[in-house]
């Protein structure tokens, strides 16, 4: 008689920051290796689940969890401020604590229940010699060499940011990736257009490196917050309304906090 025991499925959750969303696998007891192959599949909007950023939560031995971060491409990504956001929620939720610390390829980031349904997470100070983001060349970051004189920052992944004067009017679908691919950033770079609204506010679209268009991006709020307070265009304490909603970024001595919502949509179990 033959087995009719179905195959062993991949369990994920499904999250969302303002509508930047997440396929979670948590492997803190074990789980599929994640291929590149693997995350593009699973990035498949038709044929998988579909993400922008994948993240997987691991064991650690110096935070309450580890978290590596790839996008819908099958690239790692070093940062991910929504889907840290949305992870640390969950595990406050499962252990009843106020607050966690996750371990990325950024370091050690602090997550606290900000109230209300928000949750803030410490994404570092921001980085802004050339060297750091990195560029092929020695630049000035605050202006850099482009066309439309962007600004660039790493928040642990690139970051290039225009300030113009309505972001909506913006033909996202091509000057994303136009940048994205140019030859100054040897390891592609996220692209933000943003204008400022008033003294603490800004309206920023994004296009995601090795995504495309997304309707919020965390690490792209702070490094467009930390950009126009360089630039003098805002304090350093701002809300920046996003496709998807709305986020408020403070930049702090101890590094940039930045504080939204988050869901977690449904959890499932994929069969490969």
């Amino acid at each position: 008689m033959r087995d009719q025991t179905p195959p062993p499925g991949l369990p994920f959750m499904k999250m969302h920051g303002l509508g930047n969303d997440f396929v979670v696998l948590d492997h803190r007891e074990g789980g599929q290796a994640v291929t590149p192959a693997l995350a593009t599949m699973l990035a498949d909007r038709h044929r998988g689940v579909g993400f922008d950023q994948l993240a997987v939560i691991e064991p650690s031995d110096r935070a309450d969890a580890r978290l590596t971060f790839y996008n819908a491409d099958g690239s790692l990504s070093a940062a991910c401020g929504n889907a840290t956001r949305c992870i640390a929620r969950h595990l406050m939720e499962e252990t009843g604590k106020p607050a966690v610390t996750l371990l990325t390829e950024r370091g050690l980031l602090p997550c606290i229940d900000a109230g209300e349904g928000l949750t803030s997470v410490n994404m570092g100070a921001p980085l802004t010699d050339w060297q750091q983001i990195p560029l092929a060349r020695e630049a000035d970051t605050l202006h850099l060499p482009l066309e439309g004189d962007p600004v660039g920052t790493s928040m642990g992944n690139p970051h290039c940011t225009f300030f113009v004067e309505d972001a909506e009017a913006i033909d996202l679908a091509r000057l994303g990736p136009e940048t994205e691919h140019n030859p100054l950033f040897p390891e592609r770079t996220n692209v933000q257009f943003a204008h400022v609204i008033g003294p603490d506010h800004l309206r920023m679209r994004v296009w995601e490196r090795g995504t495309g268009i997304t309707l919020a991006s965390g690490s792209s709020s702070c490094a467009v917050a930390t950009a126009a307070a360089r630039r003098g265009l805002t304090s350093r304490k701002v809300t920046i309304t996003l496709d998807g909603g709305t986020i408020h970024i403070d930049w702090r001595e101890d590094g940039v906090w930045m504080t939204g919502p988050t869901a977690h949509v449904f959890s499932g179990t994929l069969h490969l």
